[in-house]
């Protein structure tokens, strides 16, 4: 690339960085305090537009604010040439624009191949390096590859009900609230179930924001990187799993329903959508884990705001799009997480270490109706995996059970997601 346009960038690109813009402070944040202090590579993976070069500002203004750091994003349409033997000159035009700095900011690096060269070499000369992308599979693939045993990795999700609670200054580190607190929680929290946390759409509500992010990610991260001849065909899969929370899947069946050409392309489908942060799968948990890998699958969205402007039924089934917000915040909480089927099943298990420590179902109310189905369910996955505990989430029940000498709690989705 011509070094004169590399320049223009640079600065362009660092008046842009440097605006002050108000934000919501990410949980995210706080696991970078151990991270800014070794010489690690700091790898942010997620969805486009989750607020990932947003937390890179965060991370400048806590970690660096005196500082220089050089900041370039790879998303910019002027870099569409650059390839990795452009990484000298773009280094060269940072000295010659700037003051030295030992640092780097790079977004959406997954969009230069072969990226992780420069990385690796400016590493060993003592360099820090802050990267985001957007690819889940590509950039494990790159780290593995030259960057082994030298980077840390997180995952950023759109946001919490917990931080944009936190963004309205309402104390969330108690277990009581007042009724006018309860009340102003309670109508965040159907906002919220609503809206989702995706940052553009939570601060505008434009309903194009979300169909346009989505047709870029569908586009350009998965038909266009990944040579996808059928186009049809993904976006029915990708919209049959967005319209479709929670529920189990086998690639035949999709395959059937959808009428894709086989198994075998149905699960490269899912696998991009999954990479690319849209959808996560989970498996049906089983001490084999060949059992485990050929086992339906559940799946769930990255954002109700996403699945609901995308999906839009005329009766939303809010008890999916509860369980669904669920397994969000399990996610962000780093929990492994599976599913129990049986005789009966329950929505989440969870697993550390090689135990399983928690078992937890979610409904959107408990009633007569239905009560026998959730607390079989829950009380059977308790009893296998040997829990005098479980956890059933509502949508504003609180109670407290016992039976079969297990105790069972039962609380609002909202109030757990706040602890």
């Amino acid at each position: 690339m011509d070094t004169n346009q590399i320049k223009e960038l640079i600065e362009e690109q660092k008046q842009e960085f440097e605006m002050e813009v108000p934000t919501i402070r990410r949980q995210k944040l706080e696991e970078i305090d151990s991270y800014s202090q070794i010489p690690h590579i700091v790898v942010i993976t997620g969805l486009r537009r989750a607020g990932k070069s947003t937390l890179l500002k965060q991370i400048k203004k806590r970690y660096y604010p005196e500082e220089n750091i050089y900041y370039m994003n790879f998303e910019d349409e002027r870099l569409l040439d650059f390839k990795v033997g452009d990484f000298n000159a773009l280094y060269e035009s940072f000295l010659e624009t700037s003051k030295q700095s030992k640092v780097f900011f790079f977004d959406e690096i997954q969009n230069i191949p072969d990226w992780e060269a420069f990385v690796r070499r400016m590493y060993d000369r003592g360099f820090k390096f802050y990267i985001t992308g957007s690819n889940s599979s590509l950039m494990s693939r790159e780290l593995g590859s030259k960057l082994t045993g030298r980077h840390v990795k997180l995952e950023l999700y759109p946001f919490s009900f917990k931080e944009l609670i936190g963004s309205k200054g309402i104390e969330t580190e108690k277990e009581f609230y007042l009724t006018e607190e309860r009340a102003r929680i309670k109508k965040e929290f159907s906002q919220y179930l609503e809206n989702g946390g995706i940052p553009e759409y939570y601060k505008y509500g434009n309903k194009d924001i979300i169909r346009n992010l989505y047709d870029n990610i569908l586009y350009r991260d998965i038909i266009v990187r990944y040579g996808v001849k059928d186009e049809t065909a993904i976006r029915s899969l990708a919209y049959y799993l967005i319209t479709n929370p929670g529920t189990e899947v086998s690639y035949n069946r999709l395959k059937n329903v959808l009428g894709i050409g086989s198994q075998t392309t149905v699960k490269n489908y899912i696998d991009h959508l999954e990479n690319s942060y849209l959808i996560f799968t989970i498996n049906a948990f089983d001490y084999s884990l060949k059992k485990q890998i050929y086992s339906k699958k559940k799946v769930y969205i990255i954002d109700t705001g996403l699945m609901n402007v995308l999906a839009f039924k005329f009766s939303k089934d809010t008890g999916k799009i509860l369980e669904n917000i669920v397994f969000l915040e399990l996610k962000n909480r780093g929990h492994d997480i599976y599913y129990h089927v049986d005789k009966n099943e329950c929505d989440f298990i969870l697993m550390e270490k090689g135990h399983i420590i928690k078992a937890i179902q979610v409904t959107q109310r408990m009633e007569r109706s239905n009560e026998k189905r959730e607390i079989s369910g829950l009380l059977e996955a308790m009893e296998k995996y040997g829990l005098k505990e479980g956890l059933i989430l509502t949508e504003d029940t609180q109670d407290a059970l016992e039976m079969d000498g297990r105790k069972i709690s039962v609380r609002p989705v909202w109030k757990w997601l706040l602890e």
